[in-house]
């Protein structure tokens, strides 16, 4: 719940732009947790403002799968699905699993071929070219896996929409399909279509990644096959083995953590803690991760290199890096991953400065919603790009590159604007080749002539997106003195990790600080490290500030004019270093006190 009524410290309009809100909460709910689980009072504000109610709030903090995790046949056509990949099983059938490029889908058939190996069958696997064959099944691929032997197809991250491409097949191999993006209207004529989203399941489990229904998938097959005594003379597959992969698809495809998907991730993040599988295990020390594995490794460690492939090389090298099982051969994929993220870096950049230029005039004209579009720019990255302009205007944001005529583009959203939707209204309206997605996230493709009336059409249709403001608030939930900013007070707010979309961290005001050093630090000096002071004590505290670039915050903290004291907004985190444990505060804005 936000609060509008006084802005935090008065601050309607930071040095970046945003307005600082109060996220306020029940203080009766408040007072109410902290009595029956002899909490803080802080944790139990901070579960009041996030809406967790006295009889949830001991399993938000201590999330489990024994409590959370639903019946798998709560989503349709999940029997069907679980009976006919058991029975492939019990037969020794040659399955085949069709992926997606990005990591859900790279996870979601790390896991399928996994299982379906583990279990005995000869699994054939395909992700498609992002270029030369595009998202989702086409025949061809589908006509290949059929000549190698597979009689049956599970598509997974895809398929939904994809009714054309998979009746090339019918007759030869049946298909299930294992998805969460939106449905437009009846499932394809296919076997099974087991996905969360379709109109007519009412699971109310739409929230779910692709693996994540991949694992419930994985759930209701073993158990089909447990009822036919399959396990008598064998043992039953680790399912919980795989929930490293669950953990890293739901936090990359920026799924809610909130209920089920919470324990996903918390039970997940411990597994990935084991490093037992070896992709994973050589991609965390490529990284240099050494620290305790959170949400933000996945997103900002893992999750880029395993993108990286599917972006602007190998379509299936994350999912080769996810099934590798020898270490050595890991590293060398995971080196390799490496050094195309980094390429990837390169290509971004390339684009970057041209889509911001045209973005910004596009909102000085007023557009509802950024199209920007450049000939040859690559489609691996457009949504990167994308992203980064939604980040920067408050607007919904789509980018395209074009090749031949035809750009391959994709979009980001802001909160309560169905970019999804209006990308298959268009399609509908005949303005787009293709085109579906998520609420905050679609891809499509779009003639060059037809590129104006797309653009026409998504403000009209999305014409509330013009009464945001230029920068999104920020929503604060509590403000600190220096003194107040320990390593015990960031351990007790870390117990509501992991954090992600549904379930931010806390932003707190650290309020009237002096910087008394500040420096750029890093291989691309894009990182500033201060030291901070309250007004009235001579205690310091680490704060840092990632991305800085060369914005009014990055300009205010390396000012170096200790007088000057600012509000500054971020998180409050606890650093080990040789054994100890010492605050530091993240700097994501700040406003002159």
């Amino acid at each position: 719940m936000l609060s509008v009524a006084n802005a935090v410290l008065g601050v309607s309009s930071s040095l970046s732009g945003r307005r600082w809100l109060w996220r306020s909460g029940e203080d009766r709910v408040a007072a109410g947790i902290s009595q029956r689980l002899i909490l803080p009072e802080i944790v139990s504000r901070l579960l009041a403002a996030r809406g967790i109610g006295i009889d949830d709030a001991a399993d938000f903090l201590e999330p489990t799968l024994r409590v959370l995790l639903p019946d798998p046949s709560l989503v349709s056509d999940m029997d069907i699905a679980a009976d006919r990949i058991a029975d492939a099983v019990r037969r020794g059938e040659t399955v085949a699993v069709y992926g997606d490029y990005d990591v859900d889908g790279a996870c979601s058939a790390a896991l399928m071929v996994g299982l379906l190996r583990d279990l005995g069958c000869d699994v054939l696997h395909h992700v498609p070219d992002r270029i030369k064959e595009g998202y989702g099944p086409n025949a061809p691929a589908l006509a290949s896996l059929v000549a190698r032997g597979a009689r049956l197809v599970v598509c997974v991250d895809c398929g939904t929409a994809a009714g054309v491409a998979l009746s090339a097949i019918a007759g030869q191999a049946e298909v299930i399909v294992l998805d969460h993006h939106k449905a437009e209207g009846a499932p394809p004529p296919i076997l099974a279509t087991v996905n969360p989203n379709r109109i007519d399941c009412a699971s109310g489990l739409g929230h779910l990644c692709a693996a994540g229904v991949a694992f419930l998938a994985a759930i209701a097959t073993v158990r089909a096959l447990r009822r036919l005594g399959f396990f008598a003379v064998r043992a039953e597959p680790d399912l919980i083995g795989l929930l490293d992969l669950v953990a890293l698809a739901t936090v990359c495809d920026v799924m809610p953590l909130t209920g089920v998907n919470r324990a996903l991730v918390c039970q997940g993040l411990k597994v990935m803690a084991r490093r037992s599988r070896p992709g994973i295990a050589a991609l965390l020390q490529v990284t240099q991760a050494r620290d305790r594995l959170t949400a933000a490794t996945c997103g900002y460690a893992l999750g880029p290199r395993i993108n990286a492939g599917g972006r602007i090389s190998e379509a299936d090298m994350g999912l080769r890096l996810l099934l590798c099982r020898d270490p050595i051969e890991a590293m060398v994929l995971a080196e390799r991953l490496e050094a195309v993220n980094r390429m990837r870096q390169d290509v971004e950049a390339g684009i970057m400065q041209a889509a911001m230029a045209a973005a910004e005039a596009q909102v000085a004209a007023g557009r509802a919603v950024v199209l920007v579009s450049g000939q040859g720019w690559h489609p691996g990255v457009v949504g990167i790009v994308a992203g980064r302009i939604k980040q920067r205007f408050n607007r919904p944001a789509c980018v395209a590159g074009f090749s031949d005529g035809l750009g391959r583009g994709s979009g980001r959203s802001i909160a309560g604007i169905d970019l999804g939707a209006a990308m298959i209204a268009a399609r509908q309206a005949g303005l787009l080749v293709t085109g579906g997605g998520h609420a905050m996230a679609a891809g499509f493709s779009v003639l060059a002539d037809r590129l104006a009336a797309l653009h026409g059409f998504l403000d009209e249709r999305l014409s509330a997106a013009s009464a945001m403001p230029s920068a999104a608030d920020l929503v604060v939930e509590g403000t600190l003195a220096v003194p107040g900013a320990t390593a015990e007070l960031a351990a007790q707010l870390e117990r509501l990790a992991p954090f992600g979309a549904g379930n931010e961290e806390p932003v707190l005001v650290l309020h009237r600080a002096r910087v008394a050093r500040a420096d750029r630090v890093g291989r691309e000096a894009n990182t500033i490290r201060a030291f901070v002071q309250g007004e009235a004590d001579g205690l310091r505290l680490k704060a840092m500030m990632f991305r800085a670039g060369d914005g009014a915050v990055a300009e205010a903290l390396l000012t170096r004019d200790g007088g000057v004291p600012l509000h500054l907004a971020g998180h409050l985190r606890a650093e080990e270093w040789n054994g100890s444990a010492a605050a530091c505060f993240v700097v994501v804005d700040a406003a002159p006190a």
